[in-house]
């Protein structure tokens, strides 16, 4: 498919545009201003964006599980027919290279696809019946059975460093029309061209299904204004959001203000620890540098799951493990960052590091072309760390921050001071003591929602046991994940129905199950159905 990009507003299938007011993306790599400007949704087109997915939601919440399969199935099929007009955009507005844009729009299909077999499985519902019992004593037993149901109009926020997988057809979008919701998306300000061929794509799949194109709308413009107007529109059921801890929190803040408040799933800011004990740098100390450094610097260390914060005990060893690790770090070469304002974060939250007594530095990282930035690495005792909160907030680029302690207590004690996190990582050895390795897996548990033992944590898997949440700031509700078949459970609330006619039941709780789904009846997990 080849689509001239208009620039405006994706609202009830018409793309329109009422004001002057404009934005532009920005190449990374080179600064060139990339056309066309793109027009700010206006209050009036927040509304009706937000009114059309209010009448959209009456159609949705009623779609058989078949219709949502299709439309997915359909939307992942409309992206692969974008081509290369999609690699080449994202390219430029992102600076990503195109293996890795490649490789993006193959996961952001699969989880289309992924979703589509989680309805067909359909256990997400969470189908539960405990059949009435009228001769109980002293009261008879009401016939009660809970399915989960759709939550209504779904407000997504796309996501930076990942324009395919957390963009307008990513993780939170896909997951709420799963779930039977109609959705509009605030494209990310830093790729509109990106977010607009993505609503080109819904909307070729939505006409293929004979839905009505009302079910998915996209909006441009800034998060201070059109996004604030999101949270607070009342049509506005849930948020799905990705980026940074800031507008996250301003986004939940929002949301909680309003007349009637709604959930905020924000994923935000995280520094992912990782721990590697004193066995495991005897033993692989360099094997653990190079992947270290790889890990560190993947996507100019853009990514969410980044380790930014090593915690290791204080030896010989160590100082030989410091020396491999800044050796292989320094082979990586410069690379552009997603836009001159990352780059600009980057420097000062790691110059102000550097200003803090007893920060040294290890690797000195340099800003290279117009968003360009060589790796960091930065050292300190865990005296200094633990005392200066400054130095446990993220820097969300290729550098990271080791943690030096004096013995094992010292690194346990050490890690109690983190906050939440996205993953936790501990690598072991032969030699560590069982009684250590369970005390740190235990705290490492209680600060993430993902702990991987002797590996790194970049890369995300896109399946059923998957967690991508954690404790706040990591996200703002850590029993949720943004990936893998639990994400649905986000646009969803359970409902039970109490003596209702079996015909006016959802199809997941007629006892004749008619979609042969899991169920738990009166207390055990069964596929059968009920004999009347």
């Amino acid at each position: 498919m080849n689509f001239q990009l208009s620039g405006k507003q994706l609202i009830a299938g018409q793309w329109v545009s009422s004001t002057s007011e404009s934005l532009n993306a920005v190449n990374p790599a080179t600064g060139e201003t990339l056309t066309p400007a793109f027009a700010h949704a206006t209050s009036a087109e927040v509304d009706a964006a937000l009114q059309a997915a209010q009448r959209a939601f009456a159609v949705t919440r009623n779609l058989s599980v078949e219709q949502r399969i299709q439309l997915l199935e359909a939307i992942a099929t409309q992206i692969m027919a974008l081509g290369d007009a999609l690699l080449q955009r994202a390219h430029a507005e992102t600076g990503l290279p195109l293996a890795r844009l490649t490789g993006e729009r193959a996961r952001t299909c699969g989880q289309l696809k992924h979703f589509a077999e989680v309805l067909r499985e359909g256990s997400w519902t969470n189908a539960v019946i405990d059949t009435a019992e009228p001769q109980r004593q002293p009261l008879p037993k009401p016939d009660l059975r809970r399915v989960n149901r759709p939550i209504g109009p779904v407000v997504v926020f796309g996501a930076s460093n990942f324009p395919f997988a957390y963009g307008a057809c990513g993780g939170d979008t896909v997951s709420a029309l799963a779930a039977g919701n109609s959705v509009v998306v605030k494209a990310h300000e830093r790729h509109p061209g990106v977010n607009e061929l993505f609503a080109h794509a819904v909307l070729a799949a939505l006409k293929e299904c004979g839905l009505p194109a009302e079910i998915f709308g996209l909006l441009q413009g800034s998060g201070a204004t059109v996004g604030q107007a999101l949270a607070k529109h009342p049509a506005t059921q849930a948020i799905g959001f990705t980026g940074s801890k800031r507008a996250g929190r301003a986004l939940f803040d929002l949301a909680a203000a309003r007349p009637v408040p709604i959930p905020v799933f924000a994923e935000m800011g995280s520094v992912n620890p990782l721990v590697i004990l004193p066995g495991a740098l005897a033993e692989r100390s360099e094997a653990i540098a190079a992947g270290l450094a790889q890990s560190i610097t993947l996507g100019t260390g853009q990514f969410c799951t980044k380790p930014g914060l090593i915690f290791l005990v204080s030896s010989s060893v160590t100082e030989t493990f410091l020396a491999q690790l800044t050796k292989n770090m320094a082979t990586v070469p410069a690379a552009t960052m997603l836009t001159s304002d990352m780059q600009k974060h980057f420097c000062t939250t790691t110059n102000n590091f550097q200003k803090i007594t007893g920060v040294k530095t290890l690797l000195a990282a340099t800003p290279a072309g117009f968003a360009s930035m060589s790796p960091l690495l930065l050292a300190v005792d865990s005296t200094t760390w633990q005392a200066n909160s400054e130095l446990h907030e993220e820097a969300f680029g290729p550098g990271a921050l080791l943690v030096l302690c004096r013995d094992l207590a010292d690194l346990q004690s050490s890690l109690t001071h983190t906050s939440g996190n996205l993953t936790a990582t501990l690598h072991t050895g032969s030699t560590d003591a069982v009684n250590d390795v369970q005390a740190v897996t235990q705290e490492l548990t209680e600060h993430a929602g993902r702990v991987i033992f002797n590996g790194f944590p970049t890369g995300v898997e896109v399946c059923a046991a998957m967690v991508h949440g954690g404790p706040y700031p990591a996200t703002t509700a850590p029993a949720t994940t943004s990936v893998g078949a639990l994400a649905i459970h986000r646009f969803v609330r359970p409902v039970s129905f109490q003596n209702a006619p079996d015909a006016l039941l959802p199809m997941e709780l007629q006892s004749a199950n008619p979609r042969g789904i899991w169920r738990v009846v009166n207390g055990q997990r069964t596929q059968a159905a009920l004999h009347a």
